[in-house]
């Protein structure tokens, strides 16, 4: 399989397999911009076993989509492209605290019954499997929970 080089643009590697179409999602959907996207799933990896591949050209992912494909692919690497060069990397690592990104689905949360004056805040439970635990009344939230959210 042969999947060409992009000049300018991102290269999204390591995600788990299966849920590249979660991370096309999180980034507003390029295709449907127009973007040229390179979509390679389930494909051998001597890191994770089998990945996800998302190459979208003409775009570059900002800091905080960087945070919330931690959410989704935390294992996942990001490759910043200009002129054919590797530019900038990052690792999308979950942050140890989300404030405002994921909601609480326990419907008797404060931060559920007071969402205009309470902002959902989140600490990191457990990085495999992914969960977060919401400040306010404790309850997690597991992967499923979060790509319901963000994907």
């Amino acid at each position: 399989m042969l999947v060409q080089k992009i000049s300018d643009g991102t290269v999204i590697d390591h995600i788990t397999a299966g849920k590249a179409l979660s991370v096309l999602r999180l980034l507003g959907d390029p295709q449907a911009r127009g973007d040229t996207v390179a979509l390679v799933m389930n494909v051998s990896s001597s890191k994770m076993k089998r990945k996800d591949i998302v190459k979208v050209e003409g775009v570059e992912i900002s800091e905080e989509q960087v945070q919330k494909l931690a959410l989704i692919a935390p294992q996942a690497s990001v490759n910043i492209i200009r002129s054919y060069r590797v530019v900038d990397k990052k690792n999308a690592v979950p942050p140890k605290l989300l404030s405002g990104v994921l909601n609480c689905n326990n419907p008797t949360c404060v931060s559920v019954k007071e969402n205009d004056s309470v902002s959902p805040i989140f600490s990191l439970a457990e990085i495999s499997p992914l969960s977060y635990q919401c400040k306010y009344c404790g309850r997690k939230l597991g992967e499923q929970d979060i790509l319901s959210q963000l994907g």
